[in-house]
């Protein structure tokens, strides 16, 4: 009987084990699977994924700080001395009222296990086959990384309320001089090196955004192209407005620009692969330094499934750094903010340093998403 029982118990755990293996999403839990028949990504949906519900009293208190609002200053108490009678007489001065407050933002509340306000992303920026393009590709993996996990160090020391985290921000559709094959000014990177950025990230924990420069294609051409790896729990996405040439005129020669139907466009596409595939937020990064970049900011909508960021983008001194930021950032809010240092162009010019976190820290609203070039 004793043995009857044994085997049994031992046919049972062979059973699960054997489940777990070839039906892992029996169990819950995504997989990401490196070759697949077309040599990319594949995510399985992770049919039990189950968060806590997000707690929007930690939420908003997190946005207030975040936003880091001047304290309003004390009244003023001063002694004035009537000169006829030299009695003193103690009045209180109430300070100037200061204007209301843009941030933060009001805008919906995120889903379940949403990254920001709760953590910063850290994130280093380019490709894999450029040395200039940042220093994503400007050095050799293991230095990257190393110099990548000193960064998002410096951040949990400067601020160990909003933990760090790496990020892998790679260039997948790269804008280009000349018009290419089909005319449109840009170049998409193969799968294998997408594949590549994913595996590096994978070493420090990293999450992985593709970053998409569309010159004379559209987002709504190029981002479905990119749905198989967005449909992974850890990849997010980045537009940059500068290489979106509705002018007609090739990358490189003028700023270009996006307009808020653009965004909401890719943010309706991301928020549809977040709920096919039981995902947690995605973060929108969106590029910008001048006026005309972004058109019609006030009618871009973040859901609960993306989390939009408006990303400063602008190189220089500290001076004109912040200048871009409270004029072209501070002033148009949309929902979460960036900032991009660049190691070589900040400091171009002499007697220049690059901004420290505990500067930047500084800003109101604070950066959620800092990025290194």
């Amino acid at each position: 009987m004793k043995k009857h029982l044994i085997r049994t118990f031992v046919a049972l755990i062979f059973l699960v084990i054997i489940l777990f293996v070839i039906l892992p999403e029996f169990f819950g839990g995504a997989s990401y699977k490196k070759n697949d028949q077309n040599g990319t990504a594949e995510i399985k949906k992770n049919i039990a994924l189950v968060l806590p519900p997000l707690d929007m009293v930690a939420y908003d208190a997190k946005m207030l700080s975040v936003a880091n609002n001047p304290l309003p200053k004390p009244p003023i108490t001063k002694v004035v001395t009537d000169p006829k009678t030299g009695i003193k007489t103690i009045i209180t001065i109430e300070p100037k009222t200061l204007p209301p407050s843009i941030w933060p933002v009001k805008a919906v509340y995120p889903n379940a296990g949403a990254i920001l306000p709760f953590k910063r992303v850290i994130a280093y920026y380019g490709n894999l086959y450029s040395t200039k393009m940042g220093v994503l590709g400007q050095y050799k993996e293991e230095e990257m990384l190393e110099r990548l996990v000193v960064e998002v160090k410096k951040w949990d020391v400067a601020d160990p309320s909003t933990p760090a985290l790496p990020a892998l921000h790679y260039i997948a559709v790269v804008a280009q001089a000349g018009a290419g094959a089909d005319g449109k000014y840009r170049t998409r990177m193969p799968n294998a090196e997408i594949d590549k950025v994913l595996r590096i990230a994978e070493k420090v924990n990293a999450i992985v955004f593709l970053d998409i420069q569309v010159g004379f294609s559209n987002l709504q051409t190029e981002v479905p192209l990119l749905e198989k790896y967005l449909k992974l729990p850890n990849i997010h996405l980045g537009i940059d407005a500068e290489f979106s040439m509705k002018s007609g005129i090739r990358p490189g020669k003028v700023v270009g620009t996006l307009d808020a139907t653009d965004i909401n466009f890719t943010t309706n596409y991301l928020a549809k692969i977040v709920k096919e595939n039981n995902l947690t937020p995605k973060i929108l990064v969106i590029h910008r330094y001048t006026q005309k970049m972004i058109t019609n900011y006030q009618l871009i909508k973040p859901l609960p499934e993306v989390q939009v960021v408006m990303h400063m983008d602008g190189w220089g001194g500290a001076a004109k750094k912040k200048n871009t930021y409270q004029q072209f950032v501070y002033k148009e809010p949309v929902q979460f903010t960036g900032f991009k240092l660049f190691y070589k162009n900040d400091v171009f010019e002499p007697n220049t340093v690059l901004m420290t976190p505990e500067e930047l820290l500084k800003l109101s609203p604070q950066p959620v998403y800092i990025q290194y070039q």
